[in-house]
């Protein structure tokens, strides 16, 4: 229970867009369990708040922030604040994200603008203004959540803007982790596959299908060669290992958690 002890994790979409476990919301409490002081950052206040309301039930140390991580202004406010309330970073965890339907024609050049920014430009700007708290300290490990998307095609689920983000967002990382290399500043991705958390009912199971969140998640855990979704437990544990000391020398590289469906051909 104490994996990050004496450490502070600055947690980006550590909310939730509905009821359950998102990917962020998941991280952060773990991460608190584990000994962080976790600093939550969402776009909406009250979603950081839940978290940071879990977190403080079970004793742990939690700040909540409402910030927009695309806007460089809100993003710089972000740093700062935490390490006016911490004096530190030592862990980053970009959870910000969210796919966007269409293929290269019938996308908008605005859809594909903005979920790039949601994507791609978040991640650049939290490690922008980040990096140079966290090499104060040192070491530290920066996590960034990435999608199987931008690694493999999935037939009948065209998101050109978001496999084009993840993709880019994974090449980042490895940019930065061989930068700071030596400067002992480490940086990996975690790939999650269908993952079931409230994302797809709040949002994919309008924007890819009828609406139907049963049917959507149905049809989801059917694609799984494990026969069903992994959830945000998988993704959190993950990257707890790649924020802790015990990956010490992991760094520039993919943590695939997708119960083995991009090493399915077919």
């Amino acid at each position: 229970m104490n994996r990050l002890r004496g450490k502070v994790a600055l947690v980006l979409g550590a909310g939730s867009v509905g009821t359950g476990w998102g990917n962020g919301k998941a991280c952060a409490v773990l991460f608190a369990r584990e000994g962080a002081s976790v600093f939550a950052v969402d776009k909406r206040k009250s979603a950081a708040d839940e978290t940071k309301r879990l977190i403080k039930e079970e004793g742990g140390a939690c700040v909540s922030f409402e910030a927009d991580a695309t806007k460089a202004r809100s993003v710089s406010d972000m740093i700062n604040a935490c390490v006016q309330e911490y004096g530190a970073i030592h862990v980053l965890q970009n959870n910000v994200g969210g796919s966007a339907p269409g293929g290269v024609v019938e996308m908008s050049e605005e859809v594909w603008e903005a979920n790039i920014d949601h994507n791609l430009k978040s991640a650049f700007l939290s490690c922008k203004y980040a990096v140079p708290v966290m090499l104060k300290s040192g070491s530290g490990s920066i996590v960034n959540v990435s999608s199987i998307s931008g690694m493999r095609y999935h037939r009948g689920r065209d998101m050109v803007s978001y496999s084009a983000a993840k993709g880019g967002l994974m090449e980042l990382t490895r940019a930065v982790a061989l930068k700071y290399a030596d400067k002992g500043l480490r940086a990996n991705n975690v790939v999650p596959g269908l993952m079931n958390t409230p994302l797809v009912t709040e949002r994919i199971a309008s924007q890819y299908g009828d609406g139907d969140a049963k049917r959507m998640i149905a049809s989801r855990d059917a694609m799984c060669p494990t026969g069903k979704m992994g959830d945000a437990w998988d993704v959190a544990y993950a990257s707890l290992f790649l924020a802790s000391d015990e990956s010490k020398y992991v760094n520039g590289t993919e943590l695939v958690v997708d119960g083995g469906l991009t090493a399915r051909c077919g």
